[in-house]
């Protein structure tokens, strides 16, 4: 038995917040840790875009797997760069939707 939780980083288009919404509340009552895009009630400035990127990516180097929320088969642009951070740290990455070809 792991000494603590699996932990799984969630990225996705923040068009899908209700998508990100379930898929965090479903791992969490499955037992594992979520680290989630963080979200805004307000527009954000490209200063603060570019950092929730960088933290972001330092998500993913805390995470175990990420899982990319993706309805309809959907990645964005800072998604796809997510995707490719996490490949080349050798995080397993794998997708609610269709995998993007």
């Amino acid at each position: 038995m792991p000494d603590r939780p699996e932990i799984v980083c969630l990225c996705g288009s923040t068009r899908f917040t209700a998508e990100m919404r379930a898929a965090n509340r479903d791992l969490t009552f499955a037992g594992i840790i979520v680290v989630a895009p963080g979200e805004a009630d307000e527009v954000v400035t490209a200063e603060q875009k570019a950092a929730l990127d960088a933290l972001h990516l330092r998500k993913i180097d805390l995470a175990d797997r990420v899982l990319v929320v993706n309805p309809g088969g959907y990645v964005g642009e800072s998604t796809c760069r997510e995707i490719a951070y996490a490949r080349a740290t050798g995080k397993p990455v794998s997708f609610t939707g269709p995998e993007p070809v």
